[in-house]
């Protein structure tokens, strides 16, 4: 199954080996724990609405190589504040964000370096995105 990446008419299709390296690190609950002023034990819980992080990266350097030249795509949609993107993976359709606040929006580096690098080089990219409200 196939990972695009849409926005303004352009799509990227990504690697469908990359990895969504932390799915299980997300709670759809948050939750506080308060005490009141008599002792009593205040709990609050709802629903996160969104916020999910999703981090897309190659399980090893030998998986999901990207070409050089889809970089100039992804950092023009990181280029834009607020840039709201359609990230479709495994066939569910997710609004998500950049998270430029989390180690940026993504990190590459060469699989093999050249002092010449050339829009047909591959590299091993690091994707941050996360859900936003729909």
């Amino acid at each position: 199954m196939s990972i695009t990446l849409s926005a303004g008419g352009t799509t990227l299709t990504l690697d469908p080996d990359l990895l969504w390296a932390d799915e299980f690190e997300w709670a759809g609950v948050e939750q506080s724990v308060d005490r009141s002023v008599t002792g009593a034990m205040i709990i609050q819980a709802g629903s996160r609405l969104a916020g999910r992080p999703i981090t897309l990266q190659p399980e090893d350097d030998s998986a999901a190589w990207m070409p050089r030249a889809d970089m100039a795509q992804l950092q023009a949609w990181a280029d834009v504040p607020g840039q709201v993107i359609t990230l479709t993976l495994r066939g569910v359709a997710r609004l998500v964000m950049f998270r430029h606040h989390d180690g940026g929006a993504f990190s590459a580096k060469p699989v093999v370096h050249f002092a010449d690098p050339d829009s047909a080089d591959w590299l091993l990219v690091t994707l941050r995105f996360m859900t936003v409200p729909e």
